[in-house]
């Protein structure tokens, strides 16, 4: 044999050789280190759990008392809205004239209600209860307010209508 012919044994030996160790020990060894990491993973995310639990626990405080802060206790938001309307308009004076089923858009996984109503009655008064919709009872933000101006033919007086819309989250 010549040199050449035995260097190339020797190179195709270590080759076959480092394949074998590879196969027999290296795999093994990375894929527990493999297993090994995520296992440490996993024991850093429970023992974060007791906090994250305690966390939750003051987020539902939380928002139990805005639910009872705001009235919205079990019943729909539609109902509550309605509620809310009708209590303030028999205290100052005002007429809900409409009061229409929300239209519901789902877009992106949220669902979104908008609640048409209109109301009769003076400008002072309904410009209250608007702001006492969106600032005190957060049932959601005004996206329109139109006010209009119409005369009574029978009587010839004229009264003022405002048609609103209310758009709410959830």
């Amino acid at each position: 044999m010549t040199k050449k012919t035995k260097n190339i044994l020797l190179l195709a030996g270590f080759l076959l050789v480092l394949v074998l160790c590879y196969q027999l020990s290296f795999s093994k060894t990375l894929d527990i280190k493999k297993e090994y990491h995520s296992l440490k993973a996993q024991e850093a995310l429970f023992e974060n759990t007791p906090k994250q639990v305690s966390l939750l626990k003051q987020k539902q405080k939380y928002y139990d008392s805005l639910l009872t802060k705001y009235q919205l206790n079990g019943s729909s938001v539609q109902n509550n809205l309605l509620k809310t309307i009708n209590t303030f308009a028999d205290n100052t004076n005002l007429k809900v004239v409409h009061f229409l089923e929300p239209h519901i858009i789902n877009k992106n996984d949220l669902r979104i209600n908008t609640y048409q109503f209109t109301l009769e009655g003076d400008y002072n008064h309904i410009i209250k209860l608007i702001h006492k919709l969106e600032q005190q009872t957060k049932f959601g933000e005004i996206t329109n307010l139109h006010f209009e101006k119409k005369k009574n033919f029978r009587t010839g007086r004229y009264y003022l209508q405002a048609h609103i819309l209310l758009k709410s989250f959830g």
